[in-house]
């Protein structure tokens, strides 16, 4: 349960983010905007019409939908913010959640689902927030709603004794708001017979279930938990005959097998059911979410218990098993199921392992909506324990394990705070290691929260450019990224995912005479080795309800991307590649060269999509109005990864229909050594006078013609010209002038700017690193008498000039001055009076 004040912020906080991405933001919102689908859910074997809510959409073309079952008759665009769909729903549709997405001429809106029901749906009739007032619906019908601020809704329904009455309630589900609902069934004298706020297996949603006292009129109450509704707070309230199981045993099973599951925790007993498990993950859902529906002759449930399909079979718990000699046995690989059945119950399980063996052991529980939160540990039979965890990477408990000896082994489980019941239900999986890799298109705002840039609409004769990110796990190595079943026209250009990275730019390029249509499409990851045998999938995980740093409510992961061709757009972009490489150490500005199409003439963002590592580049820079080209301005760290790396900028600009981006082609960026090293003596100087400082070079990579070399950080009033060196050049000193007035101290964080010519370009390198010391002048020594001038010796014959004599180091320097210092002490000393000196010592 939410607590009541933070709820009451949360809601408030999502109504000002869903105005604020209508509002003000839109300029950087995907084009089309889908922000709902009307009515929120559908009952399937009926035809319904569904209002289609947002903005740009005059120009909507197809729903793309996700899952089988739903078939669109007919589209209508009612204006520029609705579309009405026909849908047939066939008899057979999956219950629950489904996808949709709008494609326009323009583009890809957001991904919206809608719910599939099982029963006749009828909407809220208002006055209905009396308890003596009512609004009178049968059984087995599913009422669409509104929980306004303050608002409670009360229904009726006629039930027999000994029937079975359940409620359950769809609204964080629904993905619309920040709605934490509530739910309760009251007799006709308003004692509460079942409550729920949040049920583990439905999220924050709720469901209850009772077996009827007597024959009579039932009252189903719906709210807010702590009043605190706004126009947004849609709910599905679910009412009828149906079993509302909350526990599942086993919770998963081996893909293809035939196993029989019993549904926990529904009034009427333990329901039992045969199932064939299916091959593979079935793709009519959302990833991760295969559940099955428990039915009887009341019906069937409206949404599912979560059901793990795995390689490992399955191991049942016995009881009692509630020590080291009463555990269930098993051999590995396997799986382990139970329910923590009762308060302080313990669960143990015995089996023997190999030394050498590594497992991956994880408890599987609060992510099947178990209401367990499990603690697990391993012990030595008999013996003490080898390790334990409670949280890993969210409730469940997970752990890997390298068995030190043959023997036999006992892992336990409990609930963290002792708790038990029918709904306590988990799965642990012994899995051997094995590597595992997928990919994704990024999120690009702060929380990864909003949809903006996660479909792919690749205008006609243009390109459009995304990241994917790689997830390796338990392997490295390079990657090859592919897709074969994009929209007709359409190629996708990418790099190899190299080995020190986890992402790799991908820009699709639609042919002029591309047909504008879009696809559901799959992208597939593999190891550059085929031997390997390791390959992936694509996940996409869309956050529908999520506020902040609060956390993520509701989500649904997608397995395919949604891609289309799109209409032309007026401008392109283009990279002139550089010649020259960037070298560590460097910098360089990189040049985007736009061509506007007609009159065209509006400013153009451009944005980086990827840097190599341990490069940077400005956050993005503008093609100013009527303009066609902008420098970017990119550099490269020391450690910057050396080769040859492929690149793409995008870029964006506002039509009068709204935001559109395209990118660039994959450009070459050459990632190199810096050509030489260089190392600067320091040196010291006074105020008005001049200095030398010597540089070294290492060369490291020979190049062509003459460098220039400009000493940087120089204070004020501080110069020294500029030096040019060959591949030749050793040493070479620079000339630095000082004035009266340049501030004395110690200056540090000198170094070199070097141009070196490579293919007609000027490759920047920063090298080196130095201090210039600047000291005032001496004071002045005091007045005395005029000595004579010394006698003049006699001229002399002219000596051949001496060489320049050779720079001083800077210890040579520093050895000098400190010799003049003690000269001019000396000197000082012996002109005092002698009545100022001190008397000597006896």
């Amino acid at each position: 349960m939410i607590r009541a004040a933070s709820v009451r912020w949360l809601i408030g906080f999502t109504a000002v983010l869903l105005f604020a991405e209508i509002g003000p933001v839109a300029v950087w919102a995907a084009s089309p905007q889908l922000n709902i689908i009307l009515p929120r859910g559908v009952q399937r074997g009926t035809e319904s019409v569904l209002t289609f809510q947002g903005a740009r959409l005059t120009d909507a073309q197809e729903v793309m939908v996700y899952y089988p079952g739903i078939t669109v008759t007919k589209l209508e665009v009612v204006n520029d913010n609705q579309v009405k769909a026909t849908v047939q729903i066939a008899p057979d549709c999956r219950l629950g959640e489904h996808a949709f997405r709008i494609r326009t001429a323009s583009g890809i809106s957001e991904m919206q689902t809608l719910y599939v029901g099982p029963f006749p749906i009828v909407q809220e009739k208002e006055p209905n927030s009396e308890f003596a007032s009512p609004q009178k619906i049968d059984l087995n019908t599913t009422v669409e709603g509104v929980a306004e601020n303050e608002d409670v809704d009360y229904y009726a329904v006629e039930a027999k004794k000994g029937q079975r009455l359940s409620v359950e309630v769809e609204a964080m589900r629904l993905g619309t708001t920040v709605f934490d609902p509530f739910v309760a069934i009251l007799d006709s004298k308003r004692f509460e017979l079942a409550t729920s706020d949040d049920a583990p297996l439905l999220a924050q949603d709720c469901a209850a279930s009772i077996l009827v006292p007597e024959d009579g009129t039932y009252i189903i109450q719906v709210r807010e938990t702590s009043y605190a509704g706004n126009g947004g707070c849609r709910y599905r309230l679910h009412v009828g005959t149906f079993p509302r199981p909350t526990g599942i045993f086993p919770a998963g099973g081996k893909k293809g097998e035939e196993i029989e599951v019993t549904f926990l925790g529904d009034p009427s007993g333990e329901i039992k059911r045969k199932i064939k498990l299916p091959e593979t993950e079935p793709s009519d859902r959302g990833v991760g979410t295969f559940g099955l529906f428990a039915e009887d002759a009341g019906g069937v449930s409206p949404s599912p218990n979560l059901f793990r399909l795995s390689d490992v079979g399955n191991v049942l718990e016995v009881e009692p098993n509630d020590n080291h000699e009463q555990a269930t046995k098993g051999e590995l690989p396997l799986a382990f199921n139970g329910v923590i059945a009762r308060p302080g119950d313990v669960d143990y399980f015995r089996f023997m392992a190999k030394k050498g063996q590594t497992f991956d052991i994880r408890c599987h529980a609060r992510g099947l909506r178990s209401a367990l939160d499990p603690v697990m540990a391993l012990y030595h039979f008999g013996g003490g324990a080898i390790v334990s965890n409670d949280d890993s990477g969210g409730p469940d408990s997970y752990f890997r394990v390298t068995f030190p000896e043959d023997k036999e082994y006992v892992i336990a489980v409990w609930d963290h705070l002792g708790n038990g019941g029918p709904n306590y239900h988990y799965r642990i999986e012994f899995t051997p290691v094995a590597p595992k890799v997928s990919v994704t298109i990024p999120k690009v705002d702060i929380f990864g929260y909003s949809q903006e840039r996660q479909t792919i609409p690749v205008p006609r004769g243009n390109r459009y450019a995304c990241l994917m990110v790689a997830s390796r796990s338990d392997f490295g190595g390079p990657l090859v990224l592919s897709s074969e079943d994009l929209p007709p026209g359409i190629t996708m250009h990418t790099d190899t995912i190299a080995a020190n990275v986890d992402r790799v730019p991908v820009v699709f390029e639609a042919a002029g005479d591309a047909p504008l249509s879009g696809k559901l499409s799959r992208f597939h990851v593999r190891h550059a080795d085929p031997n390997t045998n390791i390959a992936g999938g694509f996940l996409q995980s869309v956050i529908l309800v999520g506020v902040g740093n609060v956390g993520v409510f509701w989500k649904h992961d997608l397995d395919r991307a949604a891609v289309a061709v799109t209409q032309e757009v007026p401008f392109k972009i283009h990279i002139i590649e550089p010649k020259a490489p960037l070298v560590q150490n460097g910098s360089m500005n990189l040049k985007v060269v736009a061509e506007r199409i007609g009159d065209f003439k509006a400013p153009i963002t451009v944005q980086m999509l990827f840097n190599p590592p341990g490069v940077g580049s400005a956050a993005n820079v503008t093609i100013p109005e009527g303009q066609n080209e902008v420098d970017y301005p990119i550099n490269a760290n020391g450690g910057a990864a050396v080769g040859k790396w492929k690149i793409a900028v995008i870029a964006q600009a506002n039509l009068p229909t709204g935001p559109v981006w395209v990118s660039s082609q994959l450009a070459t960026l050459e990632v190199a050594q810096p050509f030489l090293q260089l190392a600067l003596d320091r040196t010291a100087v006074e105020q008005g006078q001049s200095t030398e400082m010597l540089c070294k070079i290492t060369p490291v990579t020979p190049f062509e013609g003459t460098a220039k070399v400009k000493l940087i950080g120089l204070p004020h009033m501080v110069t020294a010209p500029e030096v040019e060196i060959t591949k030749e050049t050793q040493q070479f000193t620079f000339k630095i002038s000082t004035d009266k007035t340049s501030p004395v101290g110690n200056h540090q964080n000198l170094f070199c700017q070097v141009l070196v010519p490579v293919n007609g370009e000027m490759v920047l390198h920063n090298l080196g690193n130095s201090a210039l010391r600047i000291d005032p002048p001496p004071p002045p020594k005091p007045m005395t008498a005029a000595a004579p001038p010394p006698p003049q010796p006699p001229p002399m014959a002219q000596a051949p000039a001496a060489p320049p004599p050779k720079p001083l180091s800077r210890l040579e320097k520093l050895r000098l001055e400190q010799a003049e210092r003690e000269k001019a002490a000396k000197a000082k000393s012996a002109e005092q009076p002698a009545e100022n000196k001190a008397p000597e010592m006896k």
